[in-house]
């Protein structure tokens, strides 16, 4: 039996959400979308989690972005934005999920695997991650919303950076250009809970209101029109041979 690709659980008040594909980095497909959405939806409406954390399996990858092997037999621009779409809806999904939600990044954070962290309203790191918004190498945009999220976490002028520099950032550049809100030590999951352990004492009520009143300072309608047209620009570029090119490349070295 093939193992679940993407795995929920709900301890302590805190629902879980794990990518488990360890062997491709956490990478997305499309199975893995039908899974988050679900894993979304179901912890929403869970009264026992009053907090969300998206964290990877193994101490490699948080996410690596879209699986590439996968992704890679888009061609059209129309093909390419069904499959931002259907991703950037997600993401937007979690953006304004009416719970706190937490990226615990256990390993590298690169492309789209950098745009599910910026959904989340915090981002905590073990010290070796490595993370970037390196769709620029690829020719191509972000997709799936992040740079619209970044904007709204770290303001225009920190995103920008992050965006036209299409590196990978150590934990502790994230942490001082306000990407990253903690470092937790190696030993991960007792450094993240001793971070988290003050929320997840708070009511799950007065958490919601807090969030909402984050929301509140959010031109919700205009969020999403501004993902929209990330995603058609994305799309439009992905389109270009030198993306397909760049892919390749990629594909022929890995």
């Amino acid at each position: 039996m093939a193992k679940n690709k993407l795995l929920v659980e709900v301890k302590d008040g805190i629902g879980w959400i794990t990518l488990n594909h360890a062997e491709r980095y956490n990478a997305i497909n499309y199975e893995m979308m039908d899974l988050l959405d679900d894993a979304i939806n179901q912890l929403e409406y869970d009264d026992n989690a009053k907090v969300l954390v998206i964290t990877g399996s193994g101490d490699k990858a948080f996410c690596s972005g879209g699986d590439l092997s996968v992704f890679h037999q888009l061609y059209s621009e129309e093909e390419a934005f069904t499959m931002l779409s259907k991703m950037g809806n997600i993401l937007y999904k979690l953006f304004k999920f009416p719970k706190p939600t937490v990226a615990l990044m256990n390993g590298v954070a690169v492309g789209g695997g950098c745009e599910i962290a910026t959904a989340c309203d915090f981002r905590v790191a073990a010290p070796h991650v490595k993370f970037g918004f390196i769709q620029g190498t690829l020719g191509i945009t972000t997709g799936w919303g992040g740079a619209t999220f970044l904007m709204e976490r770290i303001g225009k002028s920190g995103a920008l950076e992050l965006l036209m520099r299409p590196i990978k950032f150590s934990a502790e550049e994230g942490r001082q250009r306000g990407f990253i809100h903690e470092i937790v030590g190696y030993d991960q999951l007792d450094g993240f809970e001793q971070w988290i352990q003050p929320m997840t004492k708070v009511s799950a009520n007065v958490l919601k209101a807090y969030k909402q009143r984050w929301l509140d300072h959010v031109e919700i309608d205009q969020t999403k029109e501004k993902i929209k047209q990330e995603i058609e620009e994305c799309a439009r570029l992905w389109a270009s041979e030198e993306h397909h090119q760049a892919v390749q490349s990629f594909l022929d070295r890995s």
